[in-house]
């Protein structure tokens, strides 16, 4: 197996690291933080209903559970969008590289 060497285009410059370096690691926090935040309605909603075991506490508790289960998924369906963007401009930032070549046919015409 022979290593292939990248071959950086020439001319081509590095663009110094802006903003989404420091999104990138504030990132994780925000995760924990945000999943906390929606968790803790959940808690607060069954401290607040504390021993009461009526049908209609129950579903309110069950419709509680679901608005926090969907805002969760929303908040990590976010974070997830924002690291992919910011890893797409960590990643354009970089200096260009020369493609292999692709030998096109002599024919102009389709077949």
């Amino acid at each position: 197996m022979t290593k292939k060497s990248w071959k950086r285009l020439p001319g081509s410059r590095i663009e110094p690291a802006g903003q989404e370096r420091s999104v990138l690691r504030k990132l994780p926090m925000i995760a924990l933080a945000g999943t906390a935040a929606c968790v803790s309605i959940s808690l607060v909603a069954r401290l607040a209903w504390w021993g009461d075991k009526t049908d209609d506490t129950l579903r309110a508790l069950q419709m509680v559970d679901i608005w926090v289960i969907a805002a969760v998924v929303l908040h990590w369906t976010v974070v997830l969008t924002v690291a992919i963007f910011c890893f797409i401009v960590f990643v354009m930032k970089g200096p260009g590289y020369i493609a292999d070549g692709y030998k096109l046919p002599d024919e102009n015409a389709p077949r």
